[in-house]
Order: structure tokens, then sequence, then C-alpha cells
């Protein structure tokens, strides 16, 4: 083996150093630069001569009083290591892209690390570029929040699923219990759709899900509200701040809108045309309380709607209990 003599070695050090993919910064224990690679020279659009031996807080004087200023004092007075992660600080150092002048700040990770030389005390700067991991993190949460919200889709009429509803149930009476407030349920079902499905064929039959559910959301104005595909040709709908008689209301105007869309039924239906029975059911402190019982009584209602003929609204309390 040759022996590397020690100006060799050092050499060879710089050169490794100027290959790293980060800019690397030596400090000594008077803040003054006594080291800047090779990486730091086209982002800064300073040569490691022009800022050798000067401080860096001159040389970049908004880093007074920043968490990198803390850091690097932390270094040199207690032998402090510190990660300054870009979520905490995203571009402190004023850097650029190699070659861009007036271009956005690269975002950066800092890790400030003390060193000795024998008596004198040293903190390294090491400064990465998390540009590229910020837009891929970026990324990443878009697709899972677009996942998410595809998984609250209902993939044949495009309204919420049943899931969805699940989670807007729970969330919307926990609130009403908190607040004191009111909400409502109706649970709805397209009249005769068996038969509908049985004399249109199943690609028809998807189509008017598809229409009932468009119009029933249609009907629905409030942020808050929720229209829902509860299952095959059953709908619900969620609605904070209703009362029974709101409700009630609210029903028969969507019932009668899908009456007035005229969609010709199946001469087996009950109807000549698609209507819609809804059974309605609202919060109550002493009896509704809970989710199963809100729609253990909305679908009691929906029960009786169907049972008195189709095409109407009955609202719990209308009838007696099962």
């Amino acid at each position: 083996m040759i022996p590397i003599d020690a100006d060799t070695a050092t050499d060879l050090s710089m050169r490794a150093l100027n290959l790293v993919n980060s800019g690397i910064i030596v400090l000594d224990a008077h803040h003054n630069i006594v080291l800047w690679n090779g990486w730091m020279v086209p982002r800064s659009a300073r040569a490691a001569a022009r800022v050798r031996e000067r401080s860096l807080f001159e040389v970049f004087p908004e880093l007074r009083g920043s968490r990198v200023e803390a850091a690097i004092l932390g270094a040199l007075a207690d032998g402090t290591s510190t990660a300054i992660p870009q979520t905490e600080s995203r571009a402190p150092f004023p850097l650029r892209e190699a070659g861009s002048f007036d271009g956005p700040r690269i975002e950066q990770a800092i890790t400030v690390t003390p060193f000795r030389d024998g008596e004198q005390r040293f903190c390294m700067i090491e400064i990465r570029d998390v540009s590229g991991t910020v837009e891929r993190e970026k990324r990443l949460l878009d697709h899972a929040e677009s996942l998410r919200a595809r998984s609250y889709v209902d993939g044949l009429t495009g309204i919420a699923n049943r899931r969805y509803f699940d989670v807007a149930l729970d969330r919307e009476l926990r609130r009403a219990q908190r607040a004191k407030g009111e909400l409502s349920l109706l649970l709805i079902d397209i009249d005769s759709f068996k038969a509908y499905n049985d004399h249109f064929g199943h690609q028809q039959g998807d189509t008017c899900l598809t229409t009932v559910a468009q119009a029933l959301a249609a009907k629905l104005k409030r942020p808050a509200d929720v229209a829902a595909r509860y299952g095959g040709e059953e709908f619900a709908a969620v609605l904070p701040d209703t009362s029974l008689e709101q409700a009630r209301l609210h029903a028969n105007a969507i019932r009668e809108h899908v009456a007035a869309l005229a969609l010709p039924h199946a001469p087996a239906a009950h109807w000549p045309m698609v209507t819609l029975s809804i059974g309605v059911a609202s919060f109550d402190r002493a009896r509704l309380r809970e989710v199963p019982a809100l729609i253990e009584a909305a679908d009691k209602a929906l029960y009786a709607a169907k049972r008195g003929g189709r095409n109407r609204v009955v609202v719990d309390g209308d009838t007696p209990a099962a």
C-alpha cells in the first residue's frame, strides 16, 4: 500500500466533500466559515473563497434570531447536535436551484453537529435539499385523500355510500347530543323496484337508481346535509338541525320531485310512474338517542309507508311502533 501524506489526505477529503449531494459548512468557535463545499457554490451564488473566514451571519444576516442560529450557538457552547426538519423551518438559507438566481428557495432539512479538533471547537452544518421529498409527500397525501374520498362514494350513483352514511350519522348524532340540537333521518325506498328491474332490465335499473340518487342530492341544499345510497334501491338522508316536522316537509318535497320526473314504471308496479316511500325519524333524548334506535324508527316508518300504499311519507309517531 502506498502511504498517503497529510496534504494528499486533505485534498482527497475536500474532493469527497465537494461530491456530497448536500451543503456542508464548517464554522469555528467565532462563527467564521472554515469550509464551504462545492454543493453550496451554485445554490448560494457565492464561491468558497468569497465566504471563507467571514462570519456566517455576515454572509447570511437573515439567519440572526433563527432556529439555525440557536442550533449553532448550542453546538458551539454546549456540544449539542440539532436536526431541523423541513416541517419546522422550510427554507432558512437563501438557497435556490443551481443556476437559478430568482427562483423559489429550495426546501431544506438541516443538521448542526459539533466536533473538536484538539482544543478548538467547530460545528458542521449539513443542508439537504428536500424539495422533491416535499412534493412527493404532497402527492402521496393528495392520493391518500383521493382514495379516502372515493371510499366514501357509491360507485354507481355518485352520492355517498353506506360507509359514509354510517360515519355521518354517528358524527351528527353526537353533535346533536352535545349541543342539544336537532337531527332527522330519512330512509327512502323506490317503490316496486324489483318489478322495474324485471321489466326494463338491470342496466335500465341502474340508470333509474342514478336518476333518483341525483334527484335526492339536488333537494338537499345545505353543506351538512348528506344524501347516501343505503343499499340496493334504498337511500338515506341525514338532516342536521332539522326538526321532525321540517323533515316531513323535506321528505314530501323529495317524493314530489321524483314523482314529477315522470319516469315510466313497469306494468306490474303499484304506480304507473317511479315513486318513493319515505320513513322519517328524529333524534329524541328520551327515546331515539342512539344510532340503532334512530335507524329502526325510520325503518319502521318506511315500512308503514310501503304498507299504506307506497308513494307517501310516514313520520315516526304517526303510527304505533311495531
